[in-house]
């Protein structure tokens, strides 16, 4: 099975080529922000983004009608379960309005959808950062103003639990297991029988502090400042981007910070903090359960600097074996998705 995978992202287009499970092309290319602040909205950016694509693939030597299908990456659409989502016209109407916002990332549905629909062949999405699976339960936040809401990276968190299972010679739909995927946010989900029926809500005040968000502050301090002085934005900010690592030490690159850490007391702390708040996270979720828990599953590019997977695991461990997957390939999941519906392993979902 040909597939192209179609990604943008804020700053940059990233699409690849794969035949079955082997990428064959794998590209990144990066906007000057000139070429995009020209748009007035991110729609508007979509006959410049599927150009730049078509193009690209065609000098790659890729003849368009030699897909099986097309996969985008999933937007900002209603809350939905997980899975593989055919590229109808009520999710590009969706992806078009932004239901949950403007985002990069919902082009890639509707560039998947029109290159799709142009050669015969079918479009999807999976698994996007709006799966909820939450049990009624988990969405209770203390108060009726406020519900509680699944925003995580669904895409590699159930790509890594599917890596497992398929390790362990078991079923997803079996399995109870953590994943932590830790990147610029974190979240931290629990994966039972299928579903992630508890997670942190990643982008915005939930769970542990990130290289560069905030986690869950304490709500009656952080309320003061709201009537302090301080504008929207510089909340806003203060928890999506320029929170955690960056608020402490004006730097994101946990590797230098953890390399800082031999001789820095107070970066130590800071870091082994965040390793703390990580692990408490994965351990509450396991009361979810009973502590039941087959496997502790770390990932994203966190996951690469043993001081952090070796922190948590020294923490963790008595709940479940731990085991690492460092990084994170969108790509090759949004490949695997497919090819599970292409290959008869799971029917695609009817988005409505």
């Amino acid at each position: 099975m040909k597939l192209l995978i179609v990604n943008p992202g804020s700053t940059s287009t990233k699409f690849a080529v794969y035949e079955d499970e082997n990428a064959l092309v794998n590209e990144t290319l990066t906007h000057e922000p000139a070429e995009l602040t020209r748009f007035e909205k991110i729609t508007d950016q979509y006959d410049f983004r599927k150009g730049i694509i078509l193009d690209f693939v065609s000098k790659a030597g890729h003849d368009i009608k030699s897909f099986d299908a097309i996969v985008g990456m999933g937007g900002l659409l209603k809350p939905i379960v997980g899975g593989t989502y055919i590229v109808n016209e009520a999710l590009a109407n969706d992806l078009r309005a932004g239901v949950q916002g403007e985002h990069a990332s919902n082009l890639g549905g509707l560039i998947a959808g029109a290159i799709g629909a142009e050669i015969g062949k079918p479009a999807f999405i999976v698994d996007p950062v709006v799966v909820d699976e939450l049990e009624d339960i988990a969405r209770i936040s203390g108060h009726p103003w406020v519900k509680r809401r699944s925003i995580f990276h669904a895409l590699n968190q159930k790509a890594i639990a599917r890596a497992y299972c398929k390790e362990a010679g078991k079923s997803y739909g079996d399995v109870t297991v953590v994943v932590a995927h830790m990147g610029g946010g974190i979240s931290v989900g629990l994966h039972h029988k299928g579903k992630v029926i508890d997670v942190n809500n990643a982008l915005n005040g939930e769970g542990p502090f990130t290289p560069e968000r905030s986690g869950g502050l304490p709500i009656g301090d952080m309320t003061a400042l709201c009537f302090a002085g301080k504008t929207q934005q510089e909340i806003k900010k203060a928890i999506v981007g320029q929170g955690g690592m960056v608020a402490y030490f004006g730097s994101n690159d946990v590797k230098e910070l953890v390399d800082r850490a031999q001789n820095e007391p107070e970066v130590k702390l800071v870091v082994d903090a965040m390793i703390y708040q990580i692990s408490k996270e994965i351990a509450s979720l396991s009361a979810v359960v009973c502590g039941k828990i087959d496997a502790i599953l770390l990932t994203g590019g966190l996951a690469f600097g043993k001081y952090v997977t070796e922190g948590i695991a020294g923490r963790v461990s008595f709940l479940a074996p731990v085991k690492a997957y460092p990084g994170g390939n969108e790509h090759l999941a949004l490949a695997q998705g497919a090819l599970r519906v292409l290959k008869g392993e799971e029917e695609a979902k009817i988005y409505s």
